[in-house]
């Protein structure tokens, strides 16, 4: 296999006085061309990943690579300069917060290039094209951001990201604030991107919907840490992590029948905060959860669980249950 574009590596960061934990110990490693995602509630430390890897936030250990330049040691001019570069490109959940009201589009959509000294010619020429890869009409450049609809001001969001030819996408919670018809238009984009650029794209999400017709792998976060991840239609189809499966079964359903008993999978949390990061929510917690359990690698999946061979078996799961695979891609439109 090819070297991955991105590798965070044993990441942990603490924010605020006095230092509050916010991630911990995780691996993450994303491929040119694959489309990889983040889920996990809020607060669960998803952002704050995302700005470890454009280097907004400085790790306390572990490290961040991208294309095999370690850009969580840069600082100063360098990180400056890496920034740049356009390597890596954000994404924002909010357009309208992230794009200067006062610029039209084509100012917006160049200003990466602009800071970068493209000359007008030039610039204009690639402002053009990230246009009509995004699907837009040239006669919007004129406009600001106010003037033009969400769906389009997403768009610009992204054409803006990707004028600068990056090798790597953060889209964070891309189309959380859109209707459903706009946010499978952005999602296909995204798609459509990765394989016509070869870009590697993360997008963060808290809607299982949302990935699973367009991401290959997913990450599950909960309390700063990755609990399972693996290919996103057997993650979702068969969790080997309760907190997955809590997700899965609180999710709505596109197609199919619920596999999960939802009541099995909750419990009255206890507030304990040692071992497992999930162990004062999960009902098939015992004593060895006091231990943070080490993250278990089989089939080219991961799970960070004692009990991953016996709690499905207690929560009423048939492992050989078929016609329920709601997750499938074919399931999101």
């Amino acid at each position: 296999m090819s070297a991955p574009l991105l590798a965070v590596r044993g990441v942990s960061v603490s924010l605020g006085r006095p230092a509050v934990p916010i991630l911990r110990e995780v691996d993450l490693t994303v491929r040119a061309g694959e489309i990889v995602g983040i889920v996990g509630e809020t607060g669960s430390g998803k952002t704050t990943l995302a700005r470890t890897v454009v280097g907004l936030v400085r790790p306390d250990t572990g490290s961040v690579e991208v294309e095999g330049t370690e850009i969580s040691s840069l600082g100063g001019k360098a990180l400056r300069a890496h920034r740049r570069t356009g390597t890596v490109r954000f994404v924002f959940q909010d357009p309208l917060r992230s794009l200067d009201p006062d610029h039209d589009v084509e100012t917006v959509i160049g200003e990466g290039l602009a800071v970068r000294g493209v000359p007008p010619a030039a610039r204009a020429a690639k402002v053009r094209a990230a246009l009509e890869l995004v699907g837009l009409d040239p006669g919007l450049l004129g406009r600001t951001p106010g003037q033009i609809s969400g769906g389009q001001r997403q768009r610009v969001s992204i054409a803006r990201a990707i004028v600068c030819e990056p090798s790597l996408l953060i889209c964070d919670e891309p189309v959380s604030a859109l209707d459903a018809s706009n946010r499978n238009h952005i999602l296909r984009l995204l798609d459509d991107l990765r394989d016509r650029l070869g870009v590697g794209v993360v997008v963060i999400s808290h809607d299982l919907s949302s990935l699973a017709g367009v991401a290959d792998r997913v990450a599950v976060l909960y309390r700063g840490r990755i609990v399972e991840e693996g290919p996103i239609g057997e993650v979702f189809d068969d969790p080997r992590h309760p907190y997955t499966a809590l997700l899965v079964a609180s999710a709505p359903r596109v197609t199919g029948t619920a596999r999960h008993p939802l009541h099995r999978l909750r419990t009255v949390s206890t507030g304990a905060t040692d071992g497992c990061v999930f162990a004062h929510r999960c009902p098939f917690a015992t004593e060895a959860c006091s231990v943070v359990p080490l993250p278990v690698v089989r089939d080219g999946r991961t799970a960070a669980c004692h009990h991953t061979g016996t709690w499905p078996g207690q929560a009423g799961i048939d492992p050989t249950t078929e016609g329920a695979r709601p997750w499938s891609s074919s399931s999101v439109s």
